[in-house]
């Protein structure tokens, strides 16, 4: 098959269209529906041909690779794509597609490295007319390292933060109780009391991290469960702010305004409760000033047809900055040096989303910050 140096674009079509279905003389790949370009790939696609020189080299391979299209289409395989191994081997020999085994069926992805070492995503597939004939064609799929190495880092991120806010309460409660077991004639009630006290406090410190992790798997596997019931928003938001001032918040420090009628809404009442605790915890901690909670009824998120509840939570503190607000509703993000693992608001976005709602966040008429999040009506369908 001649290489069309002068047309790339129809050299790559007639390439990937050997892949799909066997015939170089067979027309266009797929129909006319899907309409299939490799320049269409999110990954780069790089073909060779039973010479082992190069067909196809789409636009997202000469991205990774930064090398030029058109100097690599018709050059060998092993020159244009001169990959090598975490050793220093150099791939192309080492795998030898077109002269090794003839059972082989392709290599599955690994890590390789390019000129100047960066480091890509490489997986290849062998086209051959019979399973054990020649290869006919060297399908290779490139792929950058950068989604792979994010997750990295958020694992490790992840590790480190539950590493650091375990070992304070775990030294507390093992100090504290070691000191009594040793000790316990020495000390007084009242000593003891305030002894157990801190050990309870940061084994419920513990706790809540615990949760924490097991809702950030949940949410991140898409296996968050909902348990639906009828919810009085108003009233949650009522009992949240009577424990608040139970724990020495003061009363006029909270302004609620609940605009009714307000639509039934179906949820888990759990859930809610953890998104209203964290917003109102938060605005308390992080912020000054009146904090106002305003609960009015409004359009199901992208549903105009259909009800649903806005529940708006803003303070009069110092807010948070232009630049930082995309990053709120990630994890491991602090507003302040106060503490907190910054696990928060991820959940908190998590458990709103997995109820079909946004949440967004916002200046406050007050300055400081503004979360709203919106939850639709969601009645079961036997209701409806």
């Amino acid at each position: 098959m001649a290489v069309g140096m002068s047309r790339p674009r129809q050299t790559h079509t007639a390439a990937v269209r050997a892949i799909t279905d066997g015939d170089d003389t067979s027309g266009i790949i797929g129909d006319a529906v899907t309409g299939i370009d490799p320049d269409d790939l999110p990954d780069g696609l790089v073909v060779a041909d039973e010479s082992g020189r190069i067909i196809c080299f789409n636009s997202a391979a000469a991205r990774i690779t930064a090398t030029p299209r058109a100097a690599a289409l018709g050059r060998p395989l092993e020159l244009a794509l001169p990959l090598e191994d975490l050793k220093g081997r150099r791939w192309w020999a080492l795998t030898d597609p077109y002269g090794g085994l003839a059972t082989r069926v392709g290599q599955p992805e690994r890590n390789l490295l390019l000129p100047g070492g960066r480091e890509v995503l490489v997986s290849a597939r062998y086209v051959r007319d019979a399973p054990t004939g020649p290869v006919r064609r060297l399908v290779v799929s490139l792929r950058g390292t950068e989604a792979r190495r994010r997750t990295e880092r958020s694992h490790a991120e992840l590790i480190a933060t539950v590493a650091h806010e375990l070992r304070s309460p775990l030294t507390s409660v093992k100090g504290f109780t070691a000191t009594l077991l040793a000790k316990w004639e020495r000390f007084t009630d009242d000593q003891k009391r305030l002894m157990l006290e801190t050990v309870d406090a940061d084994a419920n410190r513990v706790n809540r991290l615990i949760a924490e992790l097991l809702d950030i798997s949940r949410i991140d596997s898409g296996r968050l469960e909902l348990r639906r019931q009828p919810v009085d928003i108003s009233a949650a938001v009522e009992r949240h702010v009577q424990a608040l001032t139970a724990n020495g918040q003061a009363p006029d420090r909270f302004l609620v305004r609940t605009r009714q009628p307000l639509p039934d809404l179906w949820a888990d009442p759990d859930k809610v409760d953890q998104v209203l605790g964290n917003l109102l915890e938060n605005a308390v901690r992080h912020g000054e000033g009146t904090v106002t909670i305003e609960i009015a009824p409004a359009p199901a998120p992208g549903k105009s047809d259909e009800s649903g509840t806005a529940v708006t939570v803003s303070d009069e503190g110092p807010g948070i900055p232009e630049e930082s607000m995309g990053r709120v509703f990630t994890r491991f993000w602090r507003g302040s040096k106060r503490g907190g693992t910054g696990l928060g608001l991820y959940i908190v976005k998590g458990i709103v989303e997995a109820h079909g709602g946004t949440i967004t966040v916002d200046r406050g008429p007050g300055g400081g910050a503004e979360f709203r999040f919106i939850l639709p009506v969601s009645a079961p369908a036997y209701l409806a």
